[in-house]
């Protein structure tokens, strides 16, 4: 068991996921018991409607709180959650259609303590509801970093994030931008590493994502592929200062995602002459992420988390 100085949230947000959510809560609330203080459960929903209200509720736990966060975005759901955790002295973040392995809580903060590290990120780990093709397993497409503990980084998901609140500055706020688009954390963390605020990885602490079967397709993982490069340099623009820094990020982009997508589509085309599934998806898959990157160097925006 874990002794955290003070209290630990760690916060779920949701949109319309009744069913993951009756798999996630338990299993997260599960693994507060680790922890030797106090810990709570906080499920942000961010369904204008509430819907996420009466499946909390029927959980029946005490260890959980539900709040409800109207205003459209996964960045205002995040924003939500620090301000719901004023009280906490170390807030996680994780997602809906996830569930911890053993040990997840005590690894996340026996490394917080060891290391006095301001955020500290986990390992996610897939997990799918139907066998990838052949195609979509030769493109790695949902394989994720693996870091040794300790490994300081300079950006991180919040998919599995630890903060040590006292170490966040009160004027870095996900940015709502990015709400509906995605990218939010990234431009969360790369402010913090900006801010000198120290971040390391934790190998030991895993959760497993869900992957639906509706996630298995070719337009579903170049789609995302399109949106992440599309996000990263929209964080780059948005850190630059306004100005020949601001041009010069786009131009970097411009630059950096142009040679993406014409060796990504050389290389697709190889992988389709020589019948080789590696080359074909991986040069799919970087020609995706280059055209998402010049997009947002000539100021378009691809928006993942649009709503009816």
């Amino acid at each position: 068991m874990s002794q955290a100085q003070g209290l630990v949230v760690v916060a779920m947000l949701t949109y319309q996921r009744p069913d993951d959510l009756v798999r996630a809560v338990p299993a997260f609330a599960a693994e507060l018991a680790t922890v030797a203080g106090p810990a709570r459960l906080l499920v942000v929903d961010n369904d204008p409607d509430g819907s996420a209200g009466a499946t909390v509720a029927g959980l029946g736990d005490d260890r959980v709180r539900y709040v409800h966060e109207p205003h459209p975005g996964i960045a205002a759901g995040r924003n939500r959650a620090l301000d719901d955790s004023a009280d906490a002295a170390v807030l996680v973040f994780v997602d809906d259609d996830e569930h911890p392995q053993p040990g997840w809580l005590v690894a996340l903060l026996g490394t917080h303590e060891h290391t006095g590290a301001g955020a500290v990120a986990g390992a996610v780990v897939s997990a799918f509801d139907a066998e990838p093709d052949a195609w979509l397993a030769a493109g790695r497409f949902f394989d994720r970093r693996r870091l040794a503990t300790g490994t300081p980084i300079d950006v991180a998901a919040t998919n599995n994030l630890l903060l040590d609140l006292a170490q966040i500055p009160s004027d870095v706020r996900f940015d709502e931008a990015f709400g509906l688009t995605g990218g939010s954390d990234t431009m969360f963390t790369r402010t913090l590493h900006r801010r000198g605020v120290p971040m390391v990885w934790c190998d030991e602490a895993v959760v497993v994502d869900r992957v639906p079967a509706s996630r298995l397709t070719r337009a579903w993982v170049l789609a995302r592929a399109r949106r992440s490069g599309n996000s990263g340099v929209r964080v780059e623009v948005s850190l630059a200062h306004a100005g020949p820094q601001r041009w010069w990020a786009r131009a970097k982009g411009l630059g950096r995602g142009s040679v993406r997508v014409v060796a990504g589509a050389a290389r697709a085309a190889v992988g389709r002459a020589t019948g080789s599934l590696e080359h074909h998806a991986r040069g799919r898959r970087s020609l995706a992420r280059g055209l998402g990157m010049v997009a947002a160097a000539t100021g378009s925006v691809v928006a993942e988390y649009t709503r009816p």
